[in-house]
């Protein structure tokens, strides 16, 4: 079930981190401390938040006033930025599954933790990944 997919470390540039999600179309990043273990997943959807003010997340009707080009900045919001400057402050259950484990196993870890993606370990080793369009597919394939 597992895929490759780039990883990304906590001290990797964010506008790096951004471009492999925007380029690749990848649901999530998975973000490895400097052993290369499962530190977090990096949400495409936490990377767009990063870019929207806090202000007008709060009230959406403020977006309609708001120019293009604050969306033109957003490479200059994260140049200087780390891929821990994007991740939560508070740090949530890493949704780490088997290289065993079944289908439902998975899927229940992914619902439980709202995950696009889960990451895959082989004893202590990450092999790789299992995304929810990946999962689905699995699914509806054993259906």
């Amino acid at each position: 079930m597992a895929e490759e997919s780039p990883l990304v470390d906590l001290d990797t540039s964010a506008l790096a981190a951004v471009r492999l999600l925007a380029e690749r179309r990848l649901p999530a990043l998975v973000v490895t401390n400097a052993d290369g273990s499962p530190h977090s997943i990096l949400p495409a959807s936490q990377v767009v938040r990063f870019l929207v003010p806090r202000y007008v997340q709060d009230d959406p009707s403020l977006a309609r006033v708001m120019n293009e080009s604050m969306a033109d900045r957003a490479s200059d919001q994260l140049g200087t930025k780390r891929v821990r400057d994007l991740l939560p402050v508070e740090r949530r259950e890493l949704p780490v599954v088997n290289h065993d484990d079944t289908i439902i196993e998975v899927a229940a870890i992914m619902a439980r933790l709202r995950c696009p993606l889960a990451a895959v370990m082989k004893g202590n080793r990450l092999i790789g990944v299992i995304t929810a369009s990946r999962l689905l597919e699995l699914a509806l394939r054993a259906s």
